[in-house]
């Protein structure tokens, strides 16, 4: 499961670097408005134009799910994927956003595709069964996220709400690294996608999110050129002479890890966050998605660098 995700997050970022379009000043990158001001359709995002306000949404993204609900569009999904557990009330279905079938997406009888991955060109595929299909891929950074949320806020008639949640985030975020302790020297951290030691570079999304707070990535040397695309994995004995301050677990759910089975590992011991406790476990799901949850995940990050000693 975490190779995949990892295969499809590099994926989704490459494609999110040739996707991007400019819209007009006042609407979200990509987003050109109407042509009456007063109506929210038709809109049209990318190579997406809506005549009418979708009423049958099928979301395969658990990011864009999470979106979706959080603009006020959450009663017009009608169907997502296997991924998608939040909000709780979610349509779950068995479709798939890794291996997608356009065929039992199209039989939902959808007015509008949410999809993060063009896997197998599952968009030319829908789109020929003329099924409108917009690609919403991982985003490399807070602003791509920004520029998505405000995206699926047009396609979907909540452009005021996409922009009050972008607000909402913004603030948030600024207050929570704000608020976060200072420090004269940067503690350096280990961020764990897996038990086979991959983890992710300052170059990265979550990456970025630590680089608010000043943290020194101890992932970074081992993709310098980034012929990794920011997903390295990491050596033990480079893990053990990089010595981080601090550990933390994207891979609780899926890989039963927790701060107990990092203290078991053999040789691990002698590594300050082990000798000192910061061994941080994190919500898998809020950890690897680019919505509005990133403000929990910047939350758990500052609430963890508060029980660190000064």
């Amino acid at each position: 499961m975490f190779r995949r995700r990892l295969l499809t997050a590099a994926t989704a970022m490459a494609a999110l670097l040739i996707s991007g379009c400019a819209g007009g000043d006042d609407a979200a990158p990509g987003v050109e408005p109407s042509a009456n001001s007063a109506a929210s359709f038709p809109v049209t995002v990318g190579s997406v134009t809506l005549d009418r306000r979708p009423d049958r949404i099928v979301s395969l993204s658990a990011t864009a799910t999470e979106i979706l609900y959080a603009v006020g569009a959450g009663d017009q999904v009608t169907a997502v994927d296997q991924q998608s557990n939040h909000p709780a009330n979610a349509p779950r279905t068995d479709l798939s956003g890794y291996k997608p079938n356009a065929e039992a997406i199209a039989a939902k009888n959808p007015d509008l595709v949410v999809i993060s991955n063009d896997i197998d060109k599952i968009v030319d595929r829908l789109t020929t069964l003329k099924v409108p299909t917009f690609l919403a891929p991982a985003a490399a950074t807070l602003d791509d996220t920004y520029a998505q949320i405000g995206q699926l806020g047009a396609l979907t008639g909540h452009p005021d709400q996409a922009q009050a949640l972008t607000t909402r985030m913004k603030s948030d975020l600024d207050k929570i690294v704000a608020g976060a302790p200072q420090r004269s020297t940067p503690l350096s951290y280990y961020y764990e996608l897996d038990p086979t030691l991959y983890s992710v570079t300052s170059t990265t999304f979550i990456g970025s999110i630590f680089s608010l707070f000043g943290l020194t990535n101890v992932a970074d040397p081992a993709d310098s050129d980034g012929a990794k695309g920011g997903y390295p994995q990491m050596s033990q004995e480079t893990l053990l002479k990089a010595n981080p301050d601090m550990i933390f677990l994207a891979d609780a759910k899926c890989c039963d890890q927790s701060p107990e089975t990092v203290q078991a590992r053999a040789g691990w011991s002698g590594i300050s966050a082990v000798r000192t406790g910061q061994i941080v476990a994190l919500d898998d799901d809020i950890a690897s998605r680019w919505g509005p949850r990133v403000v929990d995940l910047a939350r758990s990050i500052a609430d963890a660098l508060a029980s660190v000693p000064a």
